[in-house]
């Protein structure tokens, strides 16, 4: 479903879709996507993680021209975007002029703007459209779509967003998604840091940091993320939803559009240090949920 000010796109006919990137969140994707009926290929830096796609009828390329070649979007969903650039570029001619490039990576700002430089050289139509969600909304077709970008792409867009997102809230030109983004990213990342101290102080006072969790739950100061995130803290199951590493990584572009801005990172700075730390440590393949093994007293 998607939503915005004016009167919704009309969905075009079945478009061909390359997904590239099928790692924690891409692989979801291309699945939902291939369950709604389109064509989809995928492709992916490490062949061997895009492989077990080919079972639910995805086309899976190891050539990355192959890949994209035709197809009438092109949906990255990669690391950073340093990744999502240097993939477009090695991509060469066989991403012709005039294709949708839908990117749902997590850029930052000046990432954004890099990207929205590379498609208008190459003459792409960009559509920004970073994801809420993780791991388990990709799956099920459940995501959050922040899209962004020219009026004319949204009806070749609707049938692949219908697909992956419960709702897509249309937010004007490009860039206004991955802004977006960033503001939601800031609240997840100093949520979860908040939830860690607020266990880790429980259990150095002496009281079982469960109870904590029983005191907030159902009223004005709980939220589902609260008993999720830390109930995997306490119960030591930090299995990758979001992996420590990318909320590092986002961390950083809060703090970087933040500052640049005039604001003080607050919070969010706070919680980059304590998830850099966490990575530094070896937790970033780990969940973001993972900060908490660092929160303890100081030696």
């Amino acid at each position: 479903m998607s939503e915005d000010a004016g009167s919704p796109a009309t969905p075009a006919s079945e478009p061909t879709v390359t997904v590239l990137g099928t790692g924690t969140m891409g692989a979801g994707m291309a699945r939902s996507v291939r369950a709604a009926g389109l064509a989809v290929r995928a492709w992916n830096r490490t062949p061997e993680r895009a492989y077990p796609l080919a079972d639910d009828g995805i086309a899976v390329s190891t050539d990355l021209g192959e890949a994209v070649r035709g197809a009438d979007v092109v949906l990255t969903m990669l690391f950073d975007a340093d990744s999502v650039a240097s993939t477009i570029e090695a991509a060469g001619d066989a991403l012709a002029p005039g294709t949708v490039w839908l990117q749902t990576s997590t850029v930052g700002v000046a990432g954004c703007d890099r990207l929205a430089a590379l498609a208008a050289e190459r003459g792409l139509v960009l559509v920004d459209a970073p994801v809420l969600g993780t791991k388990g909304p990709a799956e099920q077709g459940a995501l959050v779509v922040l899209a962004s970008g020219p009026d004319e792409a949204r009806a070749i867009c609707t049938p692949v967003l219908d697909a992956i997102g419960q709702r897509t809230l249309w937010l004007g030109p490009a860039g206004a998604g991955s802004r977006l983004k960033l503001a939601a990213n800031a609240w997840v990342i100093t949520v979860v840091e908040g939830i860690a101290e607020s266990l880790a102080l429980a259990r150095e006072l002496g009281v079982d940091p469960r109870l904590f969790l029983e005191a907030v739950r159902g009223g004005a100061m709980d939220a589902p993320y609260v008993q999720l995130k830390g109930t995997a803290m306490l119960e030591g199951d930090f299995a990758p939803s979001f992996s420590l590493d990318g909320a590092s990584k986002d961390a950083g572009l809060v703090v970087e559009a933040a500052t640049s801005v005039g604001l003080s990172p607050g919070l969010a700075g706070t919680a980059r240090e304590r998830l850099a730390e966490a990575v530094a440590q070896g937790y970033g393949g780990e969940d973001l949920s993972a900060v908490f093994r660092v929160v303890r007293p100081q030696e």
